[in-house]
């Protein structure tokens, strides 16, 4: 399969089981939801009647006194007893297989590469540390919205990008599905792109 680079209008040979597959919109859905739904904490907890501190003494005896009958000062009938169906910490992650993950990036990469969302650049680097050098590049290539993927994360652009809400500057380490449909576009590196190809084949 072949592509053309924004920047030289080289022409680069990939994969086409890789960047030219079909959307598979079930798996894909599966993959995200699992990602947004691991960032739920769970960590709420409540105690229930055997961890609430206190005596386990009866309080009164059973019959003869005019009262309620009771077993426990930790029945949740009582002030600062336990609770009755105590809530506790719990995992929500759902694990999700490398074959099922890497699916899923294959359709991503593939979709983006058909919208013409994908910008594959032989180089992107800037010379300060300055987000009016980066947004002056990135207004060139009509760009706004945009997810900056390197070999390596540069810590120039690092720095640059940092206080753009609409900009992230990740490295090939970091690419999961969840950030690839957030941002409008996605700039890529030749080096980035081939090291892509690599994991995922």
């Amino acid at each position: 399969m072949e592509l053309i680079l924004k920047d030289t209008k080289e022409i680069i040979n990939v994969s086409k089981s890789v960047f030219n597959c079909n959307f598979n919109k079930i798996l894909v859905h599966q993959v995200l939801n699992s990602y947004s739904i691991s960032k739920r904490q769970g960590t709420k907890s409540q105690k229930n009647r055997s961890e609430v501190s206190g005596s386990g003494k009866k309080p009164w005896r059973q019959k003869g006194t005019g009262r309620a009958r009771v077993g426990s000062i930790r029945s949740p009938l009582w002030r600062s007893g336990g609770v009755t169906f105590a809530s506790k910490t719990r995992d929500y992650s759902q694990k999700i297989n490398k074959k099922m993950y890497r699916g899923a990036l294959k359709c991503i990469f593939s979709k983006l590469i058909k919208k013409d969302k994908l910008i594959i650049l032989k180089s992107f680097k800037i010379k300060y540390p300055k987000t009016k050098k980066l947004l002056k590049k990135l207004n060139i290539l009509n760009l706004t919205n945009v997810l900056i993927i390197k070999k390596k994360i540069d810590k120039k652009l690092f720095l640059a990008s940092r206080n753009l809400y609409k900009v992230k500057v990740i490295s090939t380490n970091f690419v999961h599905p969840l950030m690839l449909l957030t941002y409008s576009s996605v700039l890529i590196t030749l080096k980035a792109l081939k090291n892509i190809e690599k994991i995922l084949l």
